[in-house]
């Protein structure tokens, strides 16, 4: 090889190398550049490989170490005194700005900390549990968006404690089956009546996964006691409490129907309900029921059951023919106004004789008012008419015509 190519494929090789042993600039070199070039020079002028290697590592050796490396980010000499600092790895912004000779701007904090956990990321909605514009929605949890989650307690029909005035009373109630006639009482015709109504969800998304609408099952019990508060010669006793406990299983739709409604849900249940005495008192049946709900935007819902009684043995059946007074089917209608007032209207049917069954008008109001809600908010006034079969278990087969107002307690 001559010393000439040698030169032309050497030399910058071992000046690449050189110049990554000293500064970028040679900055830090003790004497000036001009005065060392010769040396290199020197070296690149002789002709045997073997010297050349050798006269490059002597000059190598007498360079100064280099200095240590500025950071590329945010070097030292963009501001004036300030020392080199380290880029952040969570800023790779960071490095233009640095570059142009600016302070970086502050980072934004992290998107959706401030958001419910179902809100957070672009694009997600916003809602808070039971915020769902349907009241269908809100009571059944329809929404993904707007659900409360599982194993809470809330109401399930409203609580309530009403004075009670009735165009008759069971002094002696009686039943088809002999072994449930009951002794005479001298109960009065004005009484209280006290309902505890809640439920929980114990399990929700069984069908629906996670789709926008969402599946649930339900626990619920009802009691309603009828309570002789002004019948003090019999020690004022309760004359009648029903309980009913019952698995209810809700399928959402959200199905546009005809004129504004919107079929919201269907669902099924079991239902068992019973006055809890012993013979000749007890009053019993189960029932399978399927139900269905829709709404409007105005807030007008619709909801029926349509039953069928569980088949019991005679000889231990304490109400035959309950479903020929009680009825096979319910039908409720509810209105809402802007202040919140509501009616509602209850209608129970034997589906065979016209003559039996029942009906409820309900009317409530709110005890604060809409312009200034107060610490009342849930709590309403009520007034309630109800005729027909079927007002407690020992009335099944017996017509009442019942009057109540007191106060409901419809949410919490």
């Amino acid at each position: 090889m001559t010393s000439a190519s040698f030169r032309s494929r050497f030399a910058p090789r071992r000046l690449a190398w050189l110049s990554a042993l000293a500064p970028a600039s040679f900055a830090g070199l003790a004497a000036p550049a001009a005065a060392q070039e010769p040396a290199w020079q020197a070296c690149a002028a002789q002709a045997a490989p073997a010297a050349r290697l050798a006269c490059y590592d002597a000059w190598a050796r007498r360079q100064p170490p280099a200095a240590a490396p500025v950071s590329p980010v945010t070097p030292a000499w963009t501001v004036p005194g300030a020392a080199a600092q380290p880029a952040s790895p969570a800023s790779p912004a960071a490095a233009p700005a640095a570059a142009a000779g600016t302070t970086p701007p502050p980072e934004p904090p992290p998107v959706g900390l401030e958001l419910p956990a179902q809100a957070a990321g672009p694009g997600a909605p916003t809602a808070r549990c039971g915020t769902a514009k349907s009241e269908l929605a809100r009571t059944w949890d329809l929404e993904t968006a707007t659900g409360c989650g599982v194993l809470g307690i809330r109401l399930y029909r409203p609580l309530q404690l009403g004075l009670v005035t009735a165009d008759t009373v069971n002094r002696q109630p009686t039943s088809d089956n002999p072994a449930n006639q009951v002794g005479f009482q001298p109960y009065r015709n004005t009484e209280t009546r006290i309902q505890l109504s809640v439920r929980t969800k114990i399990a929700e998304g069984l069908l629906t996964e996670r789709g926008p609408l969402r599946d649930s099952l339900w626990f619920a019990y009802t009691q309603q006691s009828y309570w002789q508060l002004f019948t003090p010669a019999l020690s004022r006793p309760f004359r009648s409490t029903d309980h009913e406990p019952e698995v209810i299983y809700i399928h959402p739709f959200a199905v546009p129907a005809v004129r504004g409604w919107t079929l919201r849900y269907g669902g099924l249940g079991l239902v068992h309900q019973s006055n809890g005495q012993s013979l000749p008192r007890s009053r019993s049946w189960n029932r399978v029921y399927l139900m269905a709900g829709a709404d409007t935007a105005a807030g007008t819902t619709l909801q029926a059951r349509l039953w069928r009684r569980l088949r019991e043995d005679g000889a231990s059946d304490d109400n035959p023919g309950i479903s020929d007074y009680i009825g096979r089917a319910e039908l409720v209608a509810g209105w809402r106004t802007d202040t919140g007032r509501t009616l509602s209207l209850t209608l129970r049917n034997t589906l065979r004789d016209q003559s039996r069954g029942s009906a409820k008008v309900e009317w409530m109001m709110p005890v604060d008012s809409a312009e200034q809600p107060g610490e009342f908010g849930r709590l309403r006034l009520h007034a309630s008419l109800f005729s027909g079969y079927g007002d407690t278990l020992l009335d099944y087969n017996r017509r009442r015509t019942v009057f109540s107002v007191g106060v409901s307690l419809v949410d919490w």
